[in-house]
């Protein structure tokens, strides 16, 4: 078998049913609409789920839940009672970074609460619960930028060694890296292509800087720390060394 059927294969087998996900998340809808308030501009999927490159083994899907700029909450105060509403609604829940995360019907979701800077257009405020700050983002200039990469299979196999090798690294700030490592490739062997991938990982996570295209304040490349990017580098290095694929994915 070559390289190419193998990760086709590895790709398929971690496919998402989209239909099955967007049922759950239209199920947990009633809540999200009762803990708004009467202040929800709209909730909607974005993330892995409208960008194309969702894996089984990952979230999903993302759910961005658009809150007026009327809204009078402090961006705290939004992330915690959605995640108390969740909750008290019954649902298994965790606070992440920016998201609750929650299990709907089997289906694991990523519930990003945000509030809209000014009545109309896509930027919104959503709060970074790590660093207890805030941070202004647009979903739909994040989701157009890995959308039109032409880079959709090398993500997935990304995101499934990732999770496969348990290292922690943001979605949005792998697929950026992904799309980096492969702008002057013209190859069109995905086999090829994921082990530049890697050597990418390999040589250059710790050296290189991503800043948000949402929001020039934001830099991407600083959700990991210095010591997580070491152990992408690791792992890469060692999946970047094996003779088999079935030894970098399985």
């Amino acid at each position: 078998m070559s390289g190419d059927s193998y990760l086709n294969g590895i790709i398929d087998k971690y496919s998402v049913n989209i239909a099955d996900a967007k049922k759950a998340g239209q199920s947990i809808y009633p809540v999200i609409e009762r803990w708004s308030n009467g202040n929800l501009v709209q909730a909607e999927f974005s993330g892995s789920l409208a960008k194309g490159t969702a894996i089984s083994i990952g979230t999903d899907a993302d759910i961005f839940i658009s809150l007026s700029s009327f809204t009078t909450n402090t961006l705290s105060d939004i992330y915690n009672t959605l995640y108390n509403a969740v909750t008290q609604a019954g649902y298994q829940t965790r606070k992440q970074n920016v998201s609750i995360g929650t299990i709907v019907n089997g289906y694991k979701l990523d519930l990003v609460p945000a509030r809209r800077q000014s009545r109309y257009g896509n930027d919104h405020s959503l709060y970074k619960n790590k660093a207890n700050s805030w941070t202004k983002t647009n979903i739909q200039t994040h989701i157009n930028y890995v959308k039109n990469s032409n880079r959709i299979p090398e993500i997935k196999l990304a995101k499934i060694w990732r999770n496969l090798h348990k290292i922690e690294f943001s979605s949005f700030y792998l697929e950026m890296a992904v799309i980096d490592a492969l702008k002057y490739a013209n190859n069109k062997n995905l086999a090829e292509n994921f082990l530049t991938v890697l050597k990418y990982f390999r040589d250059n996570i710790s050296l290189t800087i991503y800043i948000d295209p949402a929001n020039s304040n934001n830099v991407i490349s600083d959700d990991l720390t210095l010591i997580q990017k070491k152990l992408v580098m690791k792992k890469a290095k060692e999946s970047r060394n094996q003779k088999n694929w079935k030894n970098i994915v399985w």
